[in-house]
């Protein structure tokens, strides 16, 4: 397994109004986060937020390439970002013990953190695909060029972990400084990861390793 320092790029908030940062998602411009009472739209240039829409946002947020998808205590919420509207809700598949969500191959990933799992959900019914074992807490989930990754957060340490799809085998680990959790997880699909901060109202580019901006 590999190990090595997360590298943060860049820093962005607090953010006036919004306490903490729970899940996050980048749509291909603007990066989204839960803050808890909205999901909040930040331009990663400026560093300004430039959307908010008011829906619960207690945990993870996704994007498909058109809708957000928001995990709301014990539900996962479908949305419109253009309306800000609610189109369809799903059950969450641990009943309120949710965490990460991403969307990937068809399907939403959702994570758990106490029991330390990431289910494969069918995104119209919630219905649960297939489960990926972890052998810590998971936070945020992402899936990029193939590789899925989550967050861990357990007392003062966190990192980011590439773990193999199939038997959940933890093959990477980039371990942030101590005292800086991951609560959301997304990959802009090149060189970064962004990272929610939890409690300190704050998200983060992380450098992600193995990255050639040339390919």
């Amino acid at each position: 397994m590999k190990r090595a320092a997360a590298e943060i790029l860049r820093e962005y908030g607090p953010f006036p109004g919004a306490e903490r940062v729970n899940g996050v998602t980048y749509d291909g411009k603007k990066v989204w986060f839960a803050d808890g009472d909205k999901v909040n739209a930040l331009d990663p240039e400026s560093g300004a937020i430039v959307q908010s829409i008011d829906v619960a946002s207690h945990a993870g947020t996704a994007f498909d390439g058109k809708h957000l998808y928001q995990i709301a205590e014990d539900r996962i919420h479908k949305i419109d970002p253009g309306t800000g509207k609610v189109i369809a809700t799903i059950p969450a598949p641990g009943n309120g013990g949710d965490s990460g969500l991403a969307w990937a191959e068809g399907s939403l990933w959702v994570g758990q953190h106490r029991a330390r799992r990431i289910h494969q959900i069918d995104p119209e019914t919630g219905k649960i695909i297939r489960t990926i074992e972890s052998n810590r807490v998971v936070t945020g989930v992402t899936w990029v060029d193939g590789e899925l990754w989550h967050g861990t957060w357990e007392g003062d340490e966190s990192d980011l972990r590439r773990v193999d799809p199939r038997s959940g085998e933890v093959l990477q680990t980039l371990e942030m400084p101590a005292g800086t959790g991951v609560s959301g997880l997304e990959s802009d699909g090149k060189g970064c990861f962004f990272c929610g901060g939890g409690g300190s109202g704050k998200v983060r580019a992380v450098r992600r390793p193995g990255y050639d901006a040339g390919t």
